[in-house]
């Protein structure tokens, strides 16, 4: 089992290890969810198709969940903004409904 952290953002990983989360691996993206084994935790900002896809190889998924003032988005922010931002990781469970 992995722990995984897909950010490119330095600021969110350092902001992750002063929270005391610890990784296994950590990529800028996530190019193949076929790396992704059952039991692995995922943690990230992954688009819902690929969270999903991360959840139906059998792994967890923890979105970085964060309130970003508008003015501030597409930014790079620092651990110390996201803290006073509210970040924090949120588990989903996402479903694919077929129409």
């Amino acid at each position: 089992m992995s722990r995984w952290f897909i950010t490119r953002h330095l600021g969110a990983l350092e902001w992750a290890q002063s929270q005391g989360f610890v990784f296994d691996k950590q990529q800028g993206h996530l190019h193949d969810v076929r790396c992704i084994q059952p039991g692995d935790c995922v943690f990230g900002s992954l688009p819902f198709n690929l969270a999903f896809a991360v959840q139906e190889r059998g792994a967890d998924y923890f979105h970085l969940s964060i309130e970003v003032p508008e003015r501030l988005r597409g930014q790079e922010l620092t651990a110390a903004m996201m803290s006073k931002y509210n970040a924090k990781f949120e588990q989903f469970i996402i479903t694919r409904v077929k129409y």
